[in-house]
């Protein structure tokens, strides 16, 4: 694992015949992921990225709890 300013390289991970990737050790460790938990798949025509489902609706309450005030 790689580590600058607060940003990572993990390394390479590949899509199985079934569409799987394995989320490497340090990453899971990292982010505190386990087995059953969800995760969100963002994208753009750049890329894709995850975020833990948890934090994206935490993040949702707040800004929606702003709008409220």
């Amino acid at each position: 694992m790689q580590e600058k300013d607060g940003k990572y390289i993990f390394g390479v991970v590949k899509i199985s015949e079934k569409g799987q990737i394995v989320i490497p050790k340090e990453a899971r460790k990292l982010y505190d992921l386990k087995a059953g938990d969800a995760l969100l798949l963002l994208g753009d025509k750049n890329g894709m990225a995850m975020v833990k489902t948890e934090i994206f609706q935490d993040l949702v309450g707040q800004v929606l709890e702003d709008l409220n005030k």
